[in-house]
């Protein structure tokens, strides 16, 4: 099935996991997605395999790294009226606390999107999302 069959049956059925575990890393790392309205929140459960540090537990800062870059690409997906990959010409990520061993979420705002380029900003929570665990904004090339 191809991307745009498959992004036209996620809108369908108001459901874009099928999106999500279309991307192999994604399916490696667990990230899921939950529709709230018109919003999508993306998730990624605390498993063993995402622990960095073992003494704290946290989760490793490159598998945030991963969740953030592809909450933002999936998110752009989901905009797209003819969908493609875009590319992450940028990606600046401010990491402000540990993220310890538990169910961290995602919610991703596209800034602005353009006919070559996105502008997307993540937000990482784990148990308020008035305390992010993690921010980042992305540069996505559309072209």
């Amino acid at each position: 099935m191809s991307l745009k069959e498959t992004l036209q049956q996620c809108r369908d059925n108001n459901d874009f996991s099928p999106l999500v575990s279309a991307v192999p890393y994604a399916r490696l790392l667990g990230i899921g997605c939950i529709k709230i309205g018109n919003d999508v929140v993306f998730t990624l459960p605390a498993l063993k395999d995402n622990i960095g540090n073992p003494t704290l537990p946290a989760i490793h800062g490159g598998v945030l790294g991963g969740f953030i870059e592809h909450a933002a690409i999936l998110q752009v997906i989901m905009a797209m009226d003819e969908p493609r990959f875009p590319k992450v010409v940028d990606l600046s990520i401010d990491y402000l606390s540990a993220g310890h061993f538990r169910d961290s979420y995602a919610e991703c705002r596209i800034l602005r999107m353009g006919r070559r380029l996105a502008n997307v900003q993540v937000v990482i929570w784990q148990t308020s999302k008035s305390e992010p665990v993690a921010t980042a904004r992305a540069h996505l090339l559309l072209v």
